[in-house]
């Protein structure tokens, strides 16, 4: 009985999030993962849901660290301006590079980052997912490109890799970036 009410309590806290009843799927990552490469502005195409992310023209950028960190900053436009969020990710298994862990806060663990596929140039499917209890999932996914606009061809290709690897995305969102390069 105390793991329902856990569950009822925690109901709030991920409703602007994608969340379902089980544990986390373990979606194949992006074999030969270059982090390298991967540095650089990435523009948020689709999204899953969540409680961070409310304007529109969102993108993040990667760049290295002297200490070998990765500084996330991430930016969107919300109401008319201009907001960042500034994290750090690292390489949790250097035998999986693809699967980076993500923090934007001291106090906080690091959240998993999984890039499922990437060709550096236009793409990138991410993925992150976290185990309540290995009763429910919270669940976070990101098409992302160089570019503002993708092509619908490699859109398609994304959103049929997500469900490939047994991610739901009925929920999935486009994100407006008709705007002005920031």
């Amino acid at each position: 009985m105390s793991a329902v009410y856990l569950v009822l309590l925690l109901l709030p806290l991920v409703s602007a999030q994608t969340f379902h009843w089980g544990p986390c799927p373990s979606p194949a990552v992006q074999p030969g993962f270059s982090v390298q490469k991967y540095l650089g502005r990435w523009y948020e195409i689709e999204r899953l849901p969540n409680s961070f992310e409310k304007g529109k023209c969102i993108e993040a950028n990667y760049a290295l660290r002297k200490d070998g960190t990765i500084r996330v900053l991430n930016s969107q436009l919300y109401k008319d301006k201009v907001s960042t969020a500034e994290g750090t990710a690292v390489v949790r298994d250097t035998r999986e590079m693809a699967k980076l862990g993500v923090s934007f806060s001291y106090f906080t663990p690091y959240s998993p980052y999984w890039v499922l596929t990437t060709d550096y140039t236009s793409l990138a499917v991410v993925y992150s997912c976290t185990d309540i209890l290995r009763l429910f999932r919270v669940e976070y996914a990101w098409i992302l490109s160089r570019s503002r606009f993708l092509p619908p061809a490699t859109l398609r290709y994304a959103k049929e890799l997500l469900v490939k690897e047994g991610i739901d995305i009925s929920r999935m969102k486009a994100t407006d970036q008709n705007c002005k390069d920031n």
